[in-house]
């Protein structure tokens, strides 16, 4: 197995922004040794050293510094959480203390930290940001064996690749509990991911309290029926007949924004304009083109209900972003301006004249010049604004941020042009995906498949630019729609473990990741701490190796879970695979198959008992 292990210390570092969660550190996979190092994401820099540092109820915690303080709370949540003890925080130097340091002497950029484990002390050191990060390594560094805590010996010097390392979660389209959003907010911090994309509108609900437009919660919230099935499995589509929807008090989006904050997560809103606002419309149907009656739909797709682009239009927005910019104190505001079909302004005599007054040539220029007076209003504020790649069409507004997810071109034309770019390509990005390529064997889902490595291997900086044009890619983001995700149980199916991966490609150098060994080394650990947290994750397929027997002229099946003390049951004549099938202990030696193909089922069972889905491979 490969150890996590390198030998140099110079670093290069960019900045950005976070926190953590508890990740216990026992053994990573049943082939590692106890003190291998599993951190998720990979570090720069690890070097082992000698010694052990044990951590008891009488260990101090020692806070040189205001920052560091808010730090040792934070630390000391996580571990109460996980261990059911808290630790005395003092800011004078103790023995056998663990220390952290923000105000250190030796400047590190944000994020940046350096960890130094040894038998004697624990000494974390870097801006806030950093520690916050410090601490999230030690905590997946701990042993628990006989109810005592410990850390190997080891120094680490650490930094992100990418200053922008987000998640974005839709709730327009299912709404989820505040509970469950600061569920995936702990996840996101232990994995060192620092945006959470909330999108809060869509054609089929809008999310967000807005005091001066109270019909958008009690009208533009619900929807009375959803579709059930695939988007092309039932035409005419079969409605569930059941009341659907939900919104955030303007409070309980405040607590959202602290609860990230206090993890170094930044909490960016979307607002989508100028189309996906058919909710609006029906609370408030003179905001569009005349083509109403409107009703919140329970499809989806594409619809061609899109706001007027008249000055009643940019009256009920800007209102709206003043409320929303009151809450949410992000640099960024995404407006999304993602799949606009033009056919009402084409029809509008308001959109005409628009055009007409302001030279444009089309209506995709209206468009621009509509985003483009949104932006302006923005920036008055304060704030940058986000669009989907979309935002290029008729031109970029000055100071636009690109979300690049038909695929990279977007990104590279932003670039090319000078505008920061987030890379979240759907090929790659889009974790609403099927998990195999047998949608079969999978919930429902939207698109074609994206496995575990295909998120992992990806590289937010495309060669089509040049060293300079890269440096506008200020990082990458994966997108969980919900469409197809309707309950909490499935909405951490369909992130976990994908939202591992994604942690490495935001902070781990493409030089320094390794597929094999994240999945072989230390998603094991992580999934054993999804298991006992209560947090659902799919269980990824094993590792199944097929060699040729010389001796016999048969082949050998070696298959390797990954997960901790997970069985497997295995058929190999095709036969459903489940607990009453053969448990795997040793290599297979298939059976004299005659130069026919075989197929390999099996299913893997894991430690709490969490079942797997039945994975299948031809032998030939």
């Amino acid at each position: 197995m490969n150890r996590i292990i390198s030998a140099f210390t110079i670093l290069v570092f960019l900045p950005g922004l976070l926190i953590l969660l508890v990740l216990s550190g026992s053994t990573a996979f049943a082939q590692q040794t106890e003190d291998a190092i599993t951190i998720i994401p990979k570090p720069v820099s690890v070097e082992k050293g000698l010694g052990v540092f044990t951590i008891t109820q009488n260990t101090n915690i020692v806070a040189k510094g205001t920052d560091a303080e808010k730090v040792a709370g934070m630390f000391n949540y996580f571990l109460n959480k996980k261990y059911g003890f808290v630790l005395k925080i003092n800011n004078t130097a103790t023995k056998g203390a663990i220390v952290l340091n923000t105000a250190s002497r030796i400047k590190l950029p944000d994020e940046a930290y350096q960890l130094k484990v040894t038998g004697q002390s624990i000494n974390i050191s870097g801006e806030c940001s950093g520690v916050f990060y410090g601490v999230q390594s030690l905590l997946q560094l701990i042993h628990e064996n006989s109810r005592q805590l410990s850390v190997a010996a080891v120094t680490i010097n650490d930094a992100p690749n990418f200053a922008y390392r987000g998640l974005m979660l839709d709730v327009g389209r299912h709404f989820f509990e505040v509970a469950e959003i600061k569920k995936i907010l702990d996840i996101m911090a232990s994995l060192k991911l620092n945006r959470f994309h909330w999108h809060l509108t869509d054609d089929q609900g809008w999310r967000l309290e807005i005091k001066k437009y109270p019909k958008l919660t009690s009208i533009s919230a619900w929807r009375d029926s959803t579709t059930i099935g695939g988007y092309n499995e039932f035409k005419p589509f079969i409605y569930d007949g059941q009341k659907s929807g939900g919104f955030y008090t303007q409070d309980e989006a405040r607590e959202v924004v602290k609860y990230a904050a206090e993890r170094n997560i930044v909490v960016i809103p979307e607002i989508e304009m100028p189309g996906h606002s058919t909710a609006v419309l029906v609370a408030y149907p003179e905001l569009g083109n005349g083509t109403g009656p409107y009703k919140v739909p329970g499809y989806w797709g594409v619809l061609h209900t899109i706001y007027n682009p008249g000055e009643p239009t940019f009256k009920f927005l800007e209102d709206v972003l003043t409320e929303v910019m009151a809450i949410f104190p992000s640099k960024y505001i995404h407006i999304g301006g993602d799949e606009v079909p033009k056919d009402e302004w084409k029809n509008s005599p308001v959109a005409q004249q628009l055009i007409k007054d302001n030279h444009l040539k089309d209506e995709n220029q209206l468009q621009s010049w509509f985003i483009g007076r949104i932006e302006k209003f923005l920036n008055k504020n304060g704030r940058n604004l986000i669009g989907w790649d979309e935002i290029l069409e008729g031109g970029l507004s000055p100071n636009a941020t690109v979300m690049s997810w038909r695929g990279e071109q977007g990104g590279i034309d932003a670039a090319k042009l000078g505008h920061n770019v987030i890379m979240s390509p759907g090929g790659y990005m889009y974790i609403n995906r099927a998990q195999a390529k047998d949608k079969a064997t999978e919930p429902l889902a939207m698109g074609n498949f994206l496995p575990l490595d295909v998120v992992y291997n990806y590289n937010p900086r495309p060669a089509a630019l040049t060293p300079d044009q890269q440096k506008y890619i200020l990082g990458v983001q994966a997108n969980m729609w919900t469409e197809y995700v309707a309950t909490d149980n499935k909405l951490e199916y369909m992130l976990f473990p994908r939202v591992a991966a994604l942690a490495e490609v935001g902070w781990t150098t493409p030089e320094n990741k390794d597929y094999k060994s994240f999945s072989e080394n230390r998603l094991p650990e992580f999934l054993k701490n999804m298991e006992t947290s209560g947090i659902n994750y799919r269980i990824p397929e094993a590792d199944v190796v097929v060699n040729d027997d010389a001796q016999t002229g048969r082949k050998t099946i070696t298959i390797t879970p990954f997960v901790i003390g997970g069985k497997v049951y295995y058929t190999i004549d095709g036969h459903k695979a489940d607990n009453t099938a053969n448990l795997y202990t040793s290599p297979i030696l298939t059976p004299y198959a005659n130069g026919r193909t075989l197929t390999l089922k099996y299913i893997i069972v894991t430690a709490g008992n969490r079942v797997s889905n039945e994975f299948s491979v031809d032998i030939k």
